[in-house]
């Protein structure tokens, strides 16, 4: 019998498809005809139709999302062409909601929705000669329990060198207008007994980076105090990352965040705005005292490395009161913080605002938005290169010493735009600027524009950048440091492994 290719076009290598392995685990009676091929973006997409169309399958599903859907509709038109035969079936959150804004009508099916038990029953009726006559076939939402767990999917390779994400349960308690969560209210957990089991075995196996692609991971505290007491009895080095609840912290669920060991644990934890007329706007409930209070505690009492979010563009929002946002951010928090651009995402209820407040986004993927108005055109693009320069240069942690000099009077905000203005003046550019390149323009910056004593600068850059073994000063550095730091440290030493990848020329996700 003609066997099934699960695909997908991943942004990296270290980002291992769940989505696929859900497939692959619940094809049952036909999982023995079934096989996982993943690609990256760096791909040649001919390469890639090549690789996939080598076995002869019958057919193809592949998952579709922001990142790689342009990629997937060259590479469903390629495998129409050349094998016209192969059912072409298409699933995953970019194709899962109307409109489609990306042309991939040469696809035979779209499975819209959860797919895992859509998918075996629509095989199954493609292989004994009986197709459906629809090509969108909505996916109904399942109950968790009935599904088989895909995590023997991951390979002894997988668990080794990717990511290993899991998810403990479905769904989202929120209605936040801009996510694709919100739409699933119902939250449902995975039996804990039954996930743990799971987690113990890819333990077992060599799993160490461990992500939980759970939205609310803290919004169960029995649930989520379990699996932190798992992580807490196993031995260090490992890495595990939850996404939270900013303002859903109880004090058993304190309790066990402060027992964890430096560079053990991640949170994500999703702010969005602190504006509160704008989050009610939004539909994004938040108790902003209490978030204040958890973001000290965790940033004061825990070794958790944070990574907190904002989003630039969000309906009546000015850029000062994203400005007092990022502020108030930076006093509460020495973590990550991800400045992200607003997107519009088929199926979400963010368009409601579209007339009201003059939002336009970009018709392709991403989707973000250009300007609103209050956000022109033009300083929206200069928001989105300040959240790359800052991605660079403040969540790198490469200049943890000397990126506090740009801003003396504590106004971040300003202090990075004026920053972020006059850095893309020099550079025309906001990719492929190497470390020592960045280290000149802030060295000059502070000196020329700052005013700020060359010699402290270059002795502060000196501490930043020699920390790590086999880094060099540029000279222009150099010809003023009046101090060099008596120790190095190895790259996994000093960084978490978000930031080492910074290191390596990859940008983050």
């Amino acid at each position: 019998m003609a066997g099934i290719v699960l695909t997908t076009i991943n942004a990296r290598y270290i980002h291992a498809s769940l989505g696929l392995r859900w497939l692959h685990a619940n094809l049952r009676e036909l999982q023995a005809l079934a096989s996982i091929q993943e690609y990256c973006l760096t791909d040649q997409i001919s390469d890639v139709a090549e690789k996939i169309l080598a076995s002869d399958p019958a057919i193809i599903g592949i998952g579709v999302y922001i990142w790689n859907a342009a990629a997937v509709q060259q590479l469903v038109a390629i495998l129409k062409q050349v094998a016209p035969a192969t059912r072409i079936v298409l699933g995953g959150p970019e194709v899962s909601h109307l409109p489609l804004r990306v042309d991939l009508d040469a696809a035979d099916y779209i499975l819209q929705g959860e797919g895992e038990i859509a998918f075996h029953t629509l095989c199954a009726a493609i292989l004994a000669g009986n197709p459906p006559a629809d090509r969108l076939l909505p996916a109904a939402v399942g109950e968790v329990e009935h599904l088989i767990l895909p995590y023997d999917g991951y390979t002894d390779e997988d668990l080794a060198h990717r990511i290993t994400y899991v998810e403990a349960a479905r769904g989202c308690p929120f209605t936040c207008e801009f996510c694709l969560s919100s739409l699933d209210k119902r939250v449902r957990p995975f039996a804990v007994d039954r996930f743990l089991e799971a987690l113990e075995r890819l333990w077992q196996r060599g799993a160490r980076t461990i992500k939980f692609v759970d939205r609310t991971f803290n919004s169960n505290f029995d649930a989520a105090g379990r699996i932190l007491d798992f992580f807490l009895a196993k031995p260090p080095p490992f890495h595990v990352h939850f996404e939270v609840i900013p303002d859903h912290f109880p004090d058993p669920l304190k309790e066990r965040l402060t027992r964890f060991a430096p560079g053990t644990l991640q949170l994500e934890v999703g702010i969005q705005t602190l504006h509160p007329e704008t989050a009610a706007r939004i539909s994004r409930r938040l108790d902003f005292v209490r978030i204040r209070e958890n973001l000290a505690f965790l940033e004061q009492q825990t070794q958790a490395h944070l990574h907190v979010d904002l989003i630039i563009g969000l309906p009546g929002e000015s850029l000062e009161q994203f400005g007092a946002n990022l502020n108030t951010l930076m006093a509460l928090t020495c973590g990550e913080i991800q400045l992200g651009v607003l997107k519009k995402l088929s199926g979400t209820t963010i368009d409601r605002h579209d007339r009201e407040y003059g939002m336009i986004y970009s018709a392709f993927p991403p989707y973000e938005i250009l300007e609103n108005e209050l956000i022109p055109f033009a300083r929206m693009q200069t928001m989105k290169r300040l959240a790359r320069f800052w991605d660079l240069v403040y969540n790198s942690g490469n200049f943890r010493h000397t990126v506090p000099l740009l801003w003396p009077d504590r106004d971040v905000f300003h202090s990075f735009l004026d920053f972020s203005l006059w850095l893309y003046g020099e550079t025309r550019a906001t990719w492929q600027i190497g470390l020592p390149r960045l280290a000149e323009l802030l060295f000059r910056y502070l000196v020329e524009h700052k005013g700020c004593d060359p010699s402290a600068v270059a002795d502060s850059l000196a501490a930043d950048i020699l920390v790590i073994k086999g880094r060099v000063l540029p000279a222009a550095i150099m010809a003023h440091v009046t101090r060099i730091p008596d120790a190095q440290r190895t790259l996994s030493e000093t960084l978490t492994k978000r930031q080492s990848r910074h290191q390596e020329g990859v940008e983050p996700g």
